[in-house]
């Protein structure tokens, strides 16, 4: 098909979604030459971005677009309810504008006759608490972190492939910043960038800061690979020597498994902050990460969330690169097919692990506690014997940042961690067919590696998958996966685990990844003993397992923890008691405020404290380790 028809049909699409009528709408107007579009976050520390567009027109209807199915967010998350402040010039004078009845991202202006251009101004309001992705919390009073997406308008019925931006930026004085877009020179406080499609600048976010430092990652790769940190703090900019160096070892350990790379340049984009909303976004030239401030500086927090970056370094790869047919999208107004998310997701996470132990981040026990853990959640998780994982991805766009109450029952997005368990099964019978000489090493450099280049989406297909998995070992792959994706399996996919020479087991010393994620995220998780997890920070139920003891004792959810057999709570105490009922028959009693109504819990459970880890079976090869070493030395 050719790139005109393929955009008809896109517009079409668009017109019966969105209620314009794109013949006297969309195609009245000439595709602009390239839109101007200017970033000022010099208002960043009062949770303000500012921009003004500029772009040609013609006289008559033009319809706009504000970004809504974002790449990597996998549902309709643009945070259009924070755009502000809108208005259209034409010639200086300004002009009326409508928001289309029927499509809430859609917008309307009648150009004046004689106008040849359009001018913009938008405002963002980042937030200050919850929200996923880029609608999350993005500045603190010494950074900010934007997306463009955030801040522009898009002409309705071309490819975001065809139309093209002049991005530039002014930052609050002294800070630095990091972005994928290449500096095209500075004009007194504002910095110009390249000319890139509006894809690109979409793939493109910036990071800036009081407090920045850049640290090379290149090694013996080819192109260059940059550690940028925007932080808070002085003091949280510094990172250990060992953390560095595991850093550039995540670079070559990433380009040895894949065999190739798919940009230029790459930038790591690391935000270190406790204002902003943690989690990472994977782009084609660098990856958006956000962690608490002090996580570089503190053992415990980097251990918890080390496996950040290699996941999102791995997205260069599985998502960017190669990317599933239904999440390639010409347009951001088009809804994503998410099924293939336990590939897109679920193998990176798999990857994503491997490499954090193979770069040194992890050390080999801390690995085993962190699948130990993985393995445990899954295997206590009674949603399963009501919803199969396929769920999860179709209703992925729903399940992110669904409630932590309920949600062993409900499920979650569970295939970024049941795929680590399925594509370690896969590792190991790539292994166990071919008597040790291939492995999904071998399968990830064949499906994701090509030719290395610069930046391009390669879209692929479930059937395309399995026939390459096929190349790589014979084996009824589709069988494997439908039984595991499309049916409902009560029991968690353990067989990776076990062909790999190990064993789930329960014992009364902590697991250290669990350990640390209580730590990091301030909460006590006795979900394999007495069946819930409490917040140490309020002291509120989080979840309560179906099934457990302390759901059995009526145990509500949300409800607020006030005392332990008589004592107000505390960690210790609660600790203390589970330790002292296994010498009495006695349940531990739990005072709970319920909805301003207090309640006594009896928990009726005396077998100590559980918690999971990996045991050796020596009856077995322990491929597992194979698995986790480093490819180089």
């Amino acid at each position: 098909m050719k790139p005109i028809c393929r955009n008809v049909r896109i517009a079409t699409i668009l017109a019966m979604l969105i209620g314009f009528s794109f013949e006297s709408a969309a195609f009245a107007q000439e595709i602009p030459a390239i839109i101007d579009i200017h970033a000022d976050l010099r208002d960043a520390t009062r949770r303000i971005f500012h921009a003004r567009l500029s772009m040609s027109v013609q006289p008559g209807s033009l319809a706009l677009l504000y970004p809504k199915w974002l790449p990597g967010e996998h549902g309709p998350t643009g945070p259009i309810v924070n755009l502000t402040g809108l208005k259209f010039y034409a010639d200086g004078q300004a002009v009326p504008w409508a928001r289309d009845p029927g499509e809430m991202f859609a917008f309307q202006v009648n150009i004046p006759a004689g106008v040849t251009q359009l001018d913009i101004e938008l405002n963002f309001l980042p937030p200050s608490g919850s929200g996923q992705f880029t609608a999350g919390a993005a500045t603190s009073d010494r950074l900010a972190v934007m997306s463009w997406n955030t801040l522009l308008l898009y002409p309705a019925g071309r490819s975001a492939h065809e139309i093209m931006f002049r991005p530039s930026l002014t930052l609050p004085p002294g800070w630095g910043f990091a972005t994928a877009l290449v500096e095209n020179g500075r004009e007194g406080d504002e910095i110009h960038f390249a000319t890139v499609s509006l894809a690109t600048l979409v793939d493109s976010p910036v990071s800036a800061g009081a407090h920045h430092r850049v640290l090379d990652l290149t090694g013996k790769a080819e192109v260059r690979h940059q550690l940028h940190l925007v932080a808070d703090s002085e003091e949280a900019l510094d990172i250990k020597p060992e953390t560095v160096q595991a850093f550039r070892n995540l670079v070559a350990e990433g380009i040895a498994l894949f065999g190739s790379y798919h940009y230029g340049k790459y930038d790591f984009l690391l935000t270190l902050s406790d204002h902003v909303r943690s989690f990472g976004l994977e782009h084609h030239e660098s990856s958006d990460n956000r962690l608490p401030e002090r996580t570089l500086v503190e053992e415990v927090r980097m251990n918890s969330r080390a496996g950040l970056l290699p996941h999102e370094f791995v997205h260069s790869w599985n998502a960017k690169y190669r990317r599933p047919a239904g999440l390639t999208r010409d347009d951001f107004q088009m809804p994503f097919q998410t099924d293939l998310l336990w590939v897109y997701e679920g193998l990176t996470s798999y990857l994503g692990l491997v490499l954090t132990s193979r770069s040194g981040l992890w050390a080999p026990e801390y690995t085993h506690d962190a699948l130990a853990r993985i393995a445990a959640r899954l295997s206590n998780r009674p949603g399963r014997t009501w919803r199969p994982l396929i769920d999860t991805t179709r209703a992925a766009q729903i399940l992110f940042g669904s409630p932590v109450e309920g949600s062993s029952w409900r499920r979650g997005v569970d295939f970024y961690d049941e795929g680590v368990l399925i594509w370690l099964e896969v590792d190991t019978l790539i292994r166990q067919l071919s008597n040790g000489r291939r492995s999904l090493d071998d399968f990830s450099r064949a499906f994701f590696g090509g030719e290395s280049g610069l930046a391009k989406v390669v879209p692929y297909s479930y059937a395309d998958l399995v026939a390459a998995l096929a190349e790589v070992a014979t084996y009824d792959w589709k069988g494997f996966f439908d039984s595991r994706i499309h049916s409902i399996q009560s029991a968690a996919p353990l067989n990776g685990i076990t062909n790999s020479g190990w064993r789930l087991v329960y014992t009364a010393e902590p697991n250290l990844a669990q350990q640390g994620r209580e730590k990091t995220r301030e909460l006590l998780n006795l979900s394999y003993s007495l069946g819930f997890s409490v917040s140490t920070k309020d002291n509120r139920v989080l979840d309560v397992l179906p099934g457990s003891t302390a759901a059995a004792g009526g145990l509500p959810p949300a409800s607020i923890l006030v005392a332990v057999n008589g004592r107000r709570w505390t960690p210790e105490i609660l600790r203390q008691a589970i330790a002292d009922a296994q010498q009495t028959a006695e349940p531990i009693r739990l005072l709970v405020e319920n909805a301003e109504f207090f309640r006594e819990v009896l928990v009726d459970y005396h077998a100590g404290e559980r918690h999971p880890h990996l045991e050796r079976n020596d009856r077995k090869r322990d491929l597992l380790s194979k698995i986790l070493a480093p490819r180089l030395h």
